[in-house]
């Protein structure tokens, strides 16, 4: 039998995601039994990650907080100075466990307790922290879209155990996200439509759903070349949507003000997409992805990446950009041994 191979393409690697993540699961949980999570039961916990994996920790911390523990996320290159006392206890995050950043922040600070999870425990990031989770999503893609879920997945089953459980069961969770993968598609395909050829787009949500909005920006400058930036939705009505008209296109998720939002983007003649578990009738400049509700708002983030992956997707190949091929690799972003101390 060949090797199974790093990375597939894109669209293969969005139908992986229930395997995947059934997989990581059972993987991580085991990691979890055996791990001493004492240190991220009390204090402050600060998320660390950059790129995606930035945004899994802003979704994390948000469910953090929510779940009763205090938490907060930083891109690594802000504790690049080891004397900055940002938190009590850090989870660094990094989909391939070799980004650069993160590991820096944890090797600056050798006394904390620190945790890292990343998709393989074998990785230069098991170096530089006490505890290594490696989440066994397997195989993935360029962007990332297997261990993105993944990183998600260990965030959510480590809240439940450190912070107040939400009683979410998360052996239903593939099932769900193989429903969206299909499910959706009809909607993304009048999405695609709506925002296909836009010069621009935002992406926006609050909580959890910012760390979501972040992560589909991402995709959309990887994937698909659109100049993209997410808001947090409060922030977005203080000025960053002045520049809006029918030349671009705006992404939103929630079902609070972000469902307003949408409707007076849409009237203002702005093609708008919103993502909402809420009966939102679609018009002119609004399509409407009807996400679940399913009580725990990290399992919420996963189900609702999949139709963003699939709309970045479709995008980039209306552009002509069936495949991602990075234009401008940096040489000093990826690690391929844990950095020395």
């Amino acid at each position: 039998m060949p090797p199974m191979p790093d990375k597939v393409s894109y669209q293969e690697a969005i139908s992986l995601q229930p395997k995947a993540l059934d997989s990581a699961r059972a993987t991580t949980n085991a990691v979890l039994d055996a791990a001493d999570l004492s240190a991220l039961r009390h204090g402050v916990v600060g998320i660390v990650g950059i790129g995606a994996s930035l945004y899994a920790g802003v979704a994390g911390a948000a469910q953090f907080r929510q779940q009763g523990r205090r938490a907060v996320a930083f891109a690594g290159g802000e504790l690049y100075d080891g004397a900055v006392d940002a938190a009590d206890a850090y989870i660094a995050v990094s989909a391939s466990g070799r980004s650069v950043e993160p590991a820096r922040a944890m090797q600056l600070r050798p006394q904390a307790p620190t945790y890292g999870i990343a998709k393989a425990a074998d990785t230069p990031l098991a170096g530089v922290v006490r505890t290594m989770i490696g989440t066994g999503s397997g195989v993935d893609s360029s962007p990332n879209t297997t261990s993105y879920v993944g990183s998600l997945l260990a965030l959510g089953l480590i809240a439940e155990r450190v912070g107040n459980p939400t009683g979410y069961d998360w052996a239903r969770l593939p099932g769900t996200v193989d429903e969206m993968l299909s499910k959706s598609r009809p909607a993304v395909t009048r999405a695609t439509e709506l925002l296909a050829g836009k010069a621009a787009l935002d992406v926006v949500g609050a909580g959890v759903a910012n760390g979501t909005a972040g992560y589909v920006a991402l995709l959309a400058r990887e994937a698909a070349r659109i100049v993209a930036q997410s808001w947090d939705t409060l922030n977005f009505l203080h000025g960053p949507m002045e520049p809006n008209d029918a030349r671009s296109g705006v992404i939103v998720f929630g079902s609070g003000r972000e469902v307003q939002l949408a409707e007076d983007l849409a009237n203002f003649g702005i093609p708008t997409v919103l993502f909402t578990p809420r009966a939102v009738a679609e018009r002119k400049n609004l399509v409407v992805i009807e996400t679940p509700v399913l009580g725990n708002g990290l399992a919420e983030a996963i189900v609702e990446a999949v139709p963003g992956q699939l709309l970045v997707g479709a995008l980039a190949e209306a552009a002509g950009l069936p495949q991602c091929i990075f234009r401008y690799r940096q040489t000093d972003t990826k690690l391929d041994v844990a950095p020395s101390v």
